[in-house]
C-alpha cells in the first residue's frame, strides 16, 4: 500500500475524526476539521446518503454554497446536450 503525503493510504477517504451524538442528536465537528474544511459559525452544511437495501450506509457533508456548483458542473453537460436536441 503506498502512503500519499497527506498521509492517506492511496484512496481519497480516510477517517479523519469520531463524533458522539448527544441526547439531544447533536454533534460537534473538531476544529481542526472545521479549520482545514474552512467551516465557521452560520454556515450551512448539506448531509448526503448514500443507501444500500433501504439504509444509509454512508453520510457526506458539503458546504451548502458550494452545492449549488457542484450540481451545475455535473448537471450543466447534461442540459447543455437537451436544448441542443
Amino acid at each position: 500500500m503506498t502512503k500519499k503525503k497527506d498521509g492517506g493510504a492511496g484512496g481519497c477517504c480516510r477517517v479523519a475524526s469520531l463524533l458522539s451524538v448527544d441526547e439531544r442528536g447533536q454533534m460537534i465537528l473538531p476544529k481542526e476539521i472545521r479549520e482545514k474544511a474552512g467551516i465557521k459559525a452560520g454556515d450551512k452544511l448539506a448531509v448526503v446518503v448514500w443507501e444500500n437495501k433501504g439504509a444509509f450506509c454512508c453520510l457526506t457533508l458539503i458546504k451548502a454554497d458550494g452545492l449549488g456548483g457542484m450540481v451545475k458542473e455535473m448537471l450543466g453537460p447534461v442540459m447543455a446536450g437537451l436544448v441542443r436536441e
